[in-house]
């Protein structure tokens, strides 16, 4: 019985959590989506023209330092587009371009990449930069 009674509490705790974690996520959805309306009101002009441009530069390498390597996202209005990254090391450069809908990647992005697409969405560019990175992108493994 005692045991029920604290897997009840266990479970009823989890599900507060993520319920709170959900919510926080929630409610910076809805402020980004205020910032885009306001900035789109404010704006005008043909909505399928590139207007929203954001570079996040980055250590993508441990060998490497400098924030050498980038993404960088162009979209219109309606939040279509590209996002393009290049991973700068010692003796190469990879170079990735990846389509944008609706401020979605159609492919799943980098977090460097959402970062710009973010950014640019927001108006916060041309140029964030990020800490430095403890990891390569999955793209590069």
């Amino acid at each position: 019985m005692l045991i029920a009674v604290w897997m009840g509490a266990a479970a009823g705790l989890g599900g507060a959590v993520v319920g709170y974690l959900a919510l926080r996520r929630a409610r910076a959805e809805i402020d980004d989506c205020r910032r885009q309306l306001v900035r789109a009101a404010s704006g005008g002009g043909d909505l399928r023209a590139i207007r929203d441009v954001a570079v996040c530069r980055y250590d993508a390498l441990e060998e490497m330092s400098g924030r050498l390597s980038f993404s960088v996202a162009l979209m219109n209005g309606l939040g279509d587009g590209i996002v393009l990254t290049s991973i700068n090391g010692r003796s190469e450069t990879r170079t990735y371009v990846r389509a944008i809908t609706g401020g979605r990647g159609e492919q799943p992005l980098a977090p460097e990449e959402q970062e710009a697409v973010r950014a640019a969405r927001l108006g916060l560019g041309p140029v964030i930069t990020k800490p430095r990175a403890s990891r390569q992108p999955a793209d590069t493994l």
